[in-house]
């Protein structure tokens, strides 16, 4: 049936229970058969708030503001706490770095300490007044603190 034509569309083909098809032929049984056109229905006017109403609405928005902001700012998560912790960040932050710098230094000590005889031996001779065969001494006293 593919190549024969039939007044039945392809929905109507793919219906298991295809509805008959009406032929009118008259345009005024067609009127009359239509249900009535759909008509707007009247919509009752908004009535305004009273002022009372509204005056009391607006005084309980701002209360409600108010406590929002007072909230931001001074909250658990607020902007001054916030402004706290990134103060006391920043303070940690710089006594770690020097803290840092000083590891350094004192692991390159280390190092000397354990690798540089020269160094052990400019410590021995500052701390214990140690000295080389053959090398002078010299004390120097003030002459000030003698008398």
């Amino acid at each position: 049936m593919r190549g024969v034509k039939t007044d039945e569309t392809i929905v109507q083909r793919k219906l298991p229970h295809a509805m008959p098809q009406v032929v009118v032929t008259n345009t005024e049984s067609v009127k009359t058969q239509a249900p009535p056109p759909l008509r707007r229905r009247r919509v009752q006017p908004v009535v305004p708030p009273s002022p009372i109403r509204r005056r009391l609405l607006n005084y309980i928005l701002a209360l409600v503001t108010v406590v929002l902001v007072v909230d931001a700012l001074v909250g658990d998560k607020g902007l001054i706490e916030t402004m706290r912790a990134r103060r006391q960040y920043a303070n940690v932050a710089a006594s770690l770095a020097v803290l840092r710098q000083q590891n350094a230094l004192l692991r390159d000590d280390i190092r000397r300490l354990e690798e540089d005889p020269a160094t052990i031996e400019s410590i021995a001779r500052q701390e214990l007044g140690l000295m080389r065969p053959g090398e002078l001494l010299f004390v120097v006293k003030d002459a000030d603190k003698t008398r």
